[in-house]
């Protein structure tokens, strides 16, 4: 278990989940370190140190005391249409933030007990269909897929250097304040929700709330080692997660489906990540004692966090 004011360093600490990981982390006694690009004035309780991908450069001192060190940061695959330039950005920023990060904690000469990487549900690649899967399913051949496995692959050297390396495929993460949720809510507010597709496909998902508390317990637990799944007990096809929401925001849904067609000329290959789903199982994370907060979508588009 956690000794008191362990130290942990975040690597995009100041996107949405990092934001929400560090309030439950000082929340609970921990001390929290980000690294960042320029120096924020926004959060007085955290300690920042600079680290630059283009200068090859990150602050020593990072690692000093430091205890866990949770890398998260890597560009939106949803922010922009996927160009040619947009699909290397995204995977140059998880390979080059990962080697750089590395290196740091090499040269620091400073043992860090665990080391807890993000991935993504993504590495199963999208697919049609009801077939499960768990961590040791084969990794996928579509874009998504490829960036995962790289990304991974471009951590595991640090296994090398820490006592424990933790790696968690994230499913679609739930949140009201932002992300995929906030997305999805809006059109069902204006009364112009409906699924997408078929509908059918499957949205392997997780609350923040909970995806924030399952970082804290691979921080806490040392038998937490290798690879799982992040994602709620229950997997919901694009249509179950669209009724759900119109349930809690009192809506109906009176629109057809969104065609396949007019997603694609929209969002080009990106509409995969609507279009296409997998249904992943959180038995491994379960198992090890892990408990949910929102196990169910309801308790989650319900919960207003």
């Amino acid at each position: 278990m956690n000794k008191e004011k362990k130290t942990v360093l975040i690597t995009g600490g100041n996107g949405m989940i990092g934001k929400h990981l560090t309030r439950q982390l000082l929340e609970a006694g921990f001390q929290v370190r980000w690294l960042v690009r320029r120096t924020l004035s926004t959060n007085d309780s955290v300690e920042m140190f600079r680290w630059s991908v283009t200068e090859n450069y990150i602050d020593p001192k990072a690692f000093e005391g430091t205890d866990c060190i949770i890398h998260l940061a890597g560009e939106n695959v949803g922010a922009a249409r996927w160009t040619t330039k947009r699909k290397k950005a995204i995977l140059e920023s998880r390979i080059s933030t990962s080697t750089l990060l590395i290196r740091g904690i090499k040269e620091s000469g400073v043992e860090i007990e665990t080391f807890i990487a993000a991935s993504a549900t993504g590495y199963y690649g999208g697919y049609v269909g009801d077939e499960l899967k768990t961590e040791t399913s084969e990794n996928g051949k579509d874009f998504l897929a490829e960036v995962t496995r790289e990304w991974e692959q471009a951590v595991e050297p640090v296994s090398l250097l820490v006592k424990r390396l933790v790696t968690f495929r994230i499913g679609v993460v739930l949140s009201h304040t932002g992300g995929a949720l906030q997305k999805l809510a809006l059109p069902v507010k204006l009364f112009l929700g409906s699924p997408v597709g078929t509908g059918n496909q499957m949205i392997s998902w997780i609350h923040l709330e909970d995806l924030a508390r399952v970082f804290r317990y691979a921080i806490d637990h040392e038998k937490i080692s290798g690879t799982f799944n992040a994602v709620a007990p229950l997997p919901v096809s694009n249509a179950e997660l669209t009724k759900a929401l119109a349930k809690s925001m009192k809506r109906p849904l009176v629109l057809p489906n969104v065609p396949a067609f007019m997603l694609r000329l929209i969002l080009g290959e990106m509409s995969e990540i609507v279009l296409l789903g997998c249904r992943v199982s959180c038995e491994k994370i379960s198992k090890a004692g892990f408990e949910f907060r929102y196990p169910d979508i309801h308790s989650a588009v319900d919960s207003g966090n």
